[in-house]
């Protein structure tokens, strides 16, 4: 992985972790956030919220199902901000 990469990740994983109120190492790459970390409906709409206003974008309430650990979460950020790394 590039430096970029890692430190998107690294940023999302921060994100993550504060919404669901777990410690930053406690979010893995593939770990699944429903499942590992109790995560519903409201926290994924918040962590939504803060990403989007972070990174000053739009991404479609109907990628939240897409958006199941920090490995996909990554990729549908990815994608609306356009990271080429």
């Amino acid at each position: 992985m590039t430096q970029a990469v890692d430190q998107h990740l690294e940023e999302l994983r921060a994100i993550t972790a504060d919404v669901m109120e777990v410690e930053v190492g406690e979010v893995t790459d593939d770990g699944l956030f429903a499942e590992d970390h109790e995560a519903d409906s409201l926290r994924a709409i918040e962590l939504l919220a803060r990403i989007e206003k972070k990174y000053k974008i739009d991404i479609p309430q109907e990628e939240l199902p897409n958006m199941t650990s920090l490995r996909a979460l990554y990729d549908v950020v990815a994608k609306y901000a356009q990271w080429t790394e």
